[in-house]
């Protein structure tokens, strides 16, 4: 009976022998394999750059304003009022399949 594999990866990264002591002694104190260590250390190293990376910090009035804006958008200017008529009416020569136009920008739904 056979069994499905998951697919794996290798990783390898030549090093010193300082290097692999201080890591191999830290995997020791953390009762891990040095292999064990090494992924938990550099996915937990990982997930912080990717939230980092993902995450926008917004101060009290920055989220304060934001939400102002977004409960009071201005105006749409001239561009923006042609641009979304050019689109209606490729919409409505059916260049464009659309269900979303039905009124102009600024308008209320």
């Amino acid at each position: 009976m056979s069994f499905p594999t998951e697919d794996r990866g290798r990783i390898t990264a030549r090093v010193s022998s300082a290097v692999v002591e201080k890591l191999q002694e830290a995997a020791d104190l953390s009762g891990a394999t040095l292999n064990q260590f090494l992924v938990q250390a550099a996915l937990e190293k990982a997930q912080g750059v990717i939230d980092r990376e993902r995450t926008i910090p917004f101060s009290a009035d920055d989220a304060a304003m934001f939400i102002h804006m977004l409960d009071h958008p201005a105006p749409p200017n001239a561009a923006l009022a042609r641009a979304f008529e050019r689109y209606r009416s490729r919409v409505n020569n059916g260049l464009i399949h659309s269900s979303a136009v039905s009124s102009a920008p600024g308008d209320e739904l």
